[in-house]
């Protein structure tokens, strides 16, 4: 059974999600402060950990931190925080997802089954797929249908990250991470030049384009398959 470790101080908010992901089929356990969180996730593993923002003892963003530096594991954050800057540094730790609060807790559960959707079929494939775009990371070959598109090795490295997540969102800095050691200026604003780069090679119309999309104000994304 999926295993959803739900890290929240707010007794309510964490029981009732609790309540609709066991009813959705998933097993859970919870927490209520960030040295429990992380006790949790290191003696359970779960698959997918919903993350409040503001805790106590250790803050959501530290344990976020923590959990991207000992694993993979999918985070969904779950903040109360409105500010756009918020959810930006959310993401830009390594989350998968936020949920503002107030939430619906039926989103709730369609977030946590989309994001795991995205973790299952991503990774562990040899040969990704966004609508009718093939790309084939053995051989670091990239197709749109019957036609073959050169890529440069940093541009191909840039589409396969994307592409092993469709839907999550990547900061400019942590494309840049994913690049790093290959033949890239190293500053963010040149992620913006090789993504223009890809869309004129992958896109029928590169203005209006398909494969790899623009979150303003954060990054980009790949379409979800």
């Amino acid at each position: 059974m999926t295993t959803v470790l739900v890290v929240d101080d707010e007794r309510q908010i964490a029981q009732i999600a609790r309540d609709y992901l066991e009813h959705a089929g998933f097993a859970v356990i919870t927490a209520a402060d960030g040295r429990d969180a992380l006790a949790r996730a290191r003696a359970s593993h779960p698959d997918l950990v919903v993350l409040d923002l503001g805790l106590p003892n250790v803050d959501g963003l530290d344990v976020a931190k923590t959990l991207r530096r000992e694993s993979d594991v999918p985070i969904i954050m779950l903040t109360a925080r409105v500010e756009e800057s918020d959810r930006l540094i959310g993401l830009a730790v390594g989350a998968d997802d936020y949920v503002t609060k107030p939430f619906s807790p039926r989103e709730l559960v369609a977030r946590v089954q989309a994001v795991l959707r995205r973790a299952h079929s991503g990774p562990g494939s040899d040969v990704l797929r966004i609508g009718d775009l093939v790309i084939d990371l053995p051989r670091l070959k990239v197709t749109r249908g019957n036609t073959a598109i050169d890529l440069t090795t940093t541009e191909f490295q840039l589409l396969s990250t994307m592409a092993r997540h469709p839907g999550r969102v990547f900061t400019r800095a942590q494309l840049l991470d994913a690049v790093r050691g290959t033949e890239v200026d190293a500053f963010e604003r040149a992620i913006d030049a090789h993504i223009k780069n890809i869309r004129h090679k992958l896109e029928r119309d590169s203005r209006k384009p398909r494969y790899v999309l623009t979150v303003y104000g954060v990054g980009y994304k790949c379409a979800d398959s």
